[in-house]
């Protein structure tokens, strides 16, 4: 009779423990959009029109942008070929015209992104 209750409860022991080790792991964070009305202009690029981050702060992101376009100028390209703050950061034309581009780019360093557009004036 003892050997029957103990079956129970071991089990019950078990789901508790695995339970509150689940719970206490890393959790990924959805991405979120970052407010950068009245700052477009000051990334580095003619505007920046979207920011949106994952598992990092608005705020880390916006270093990231910057070091972006940063880079951008300091290597006299269109990219940044080179890591930016530890993110590897990849880069899609949008559209183009004789006077401007408009991109999107992806900086990613483990689990965390950085993406953005912006739109620059040739």
């Amino acid at each position: 009779m003892l050997r029957l209750a103990v079956v129970p409860c071991l089990l019950l022991v078990f789901a508790t423990a695995s339970g509150a080790a689940y719970a206490g792991g890393p959790t990924a964070q959805a991405a979120k959009s970052c407010g950068i009305s009245g700052k477009e202009r000051s990334f580095g690029a003619t505007y920046v029109t979207t920011l949106s981050t994952r598992n990092t702060s608005c705020r880390n992101g916006e270093g990231v942008v910057r070091g972006f376009h940063r880079c951008r100028r300091e290597l006299g390209g269109d990219t940044c070929s080179r890591k930016v703050d530890g993110y590897r950061c990849t880069q899609t034309k949008l559209a183009t015209s004789p006077l401007q581009y408009d991109a999107r780019v992806t900086c990613t360093r483990g689990g965390k992104r950085v993406k953005h557009t912006y739109t620059q004036n040739t």
